[in-house]
């Protein structure tokens, strides 16, 4: 193998991760050149830092953030995980309650959603849920989990059914109307 294969296979290497989900050079290019989302990752790091400089023995830390591509095609950074309180005294501390990393599917008729809460008994999850919103919690001596998600459109409250196996909530809710489909024009080639 010569030099210059090698540092094909360097380069292939590093950027491997985000070959199994079909970016190209210029879309990760675009992510990381972004000044905005870079941005939110010093953020998030340093936010990290300060909670991790200040935990517990002990006691375990969760954090973590999720990209994903917004509906106009441009990367949204989520964080998940233990989430930072400030003590009067203006120093960051580690909050028991962790925000749980969630996904959200709007459909034509409903509304999927999936939250990752580990370590909790069915009876435990505690779900109220408005017309735009939905609220998560749950409070034990072991684990706090606390979500508040705006959902991406009105629904029917009383149509909400929800599943819990291996940790994962599946919560399935009827839109109070169906999602309108754009009208189509058809084009004709020349």
């Amino acid at each position: 193998m010569d030099e210059d294969d090698e540092n094909r296979d360097r380069k292939r290497r590093r950027r491997y991760p985000f070959d199994a989900f079909g970016f190209d050079d210029d879309f990760i290019n675009d992510i990381f050149n972004d000044e905005r989302i870079m941005d939110d990752v010093r953020r998030m790091t340093e936010e990290m830092m300060k909670m991790f400089t200040n935990a517990q023995p002990g006691k375990s830390v969760v954090h973590g953030f999720k990209i994903h591509i917004g509906p106009d095609g441009k990367p949204i950074i989520e964080d998940f995980g233990n989430k930072p309180k400030q003590l009067p005294t203006g120093e960051a501390v580690i909050s028991e309650e962790r925000e749980p990393l969630t996904d959200i599917i709007e459909g034509d008729e409903d509304v999927a959603i999936t939250v990752e809460i580990p370590g909790v008994e069915r009876d435990d999850i505690n779900l109220d849920i408005t017309r735009d919103n939905l609220e998560i919690k749950v409070d034990t001596p072991n684990r706090k989990y606390h979500k508040n998600l705006a959902l991406p459109c009105d629904v029917l409250p009383k149509t909400t059914t929800a599943t819990y196996k291996n940790g994962i909530l599946d919560i399935v809710i009827k839109r109070k109307e169906k999602k309108k489909q754009g009208e189509g024009y058809h084009v004709n080639i020349e």
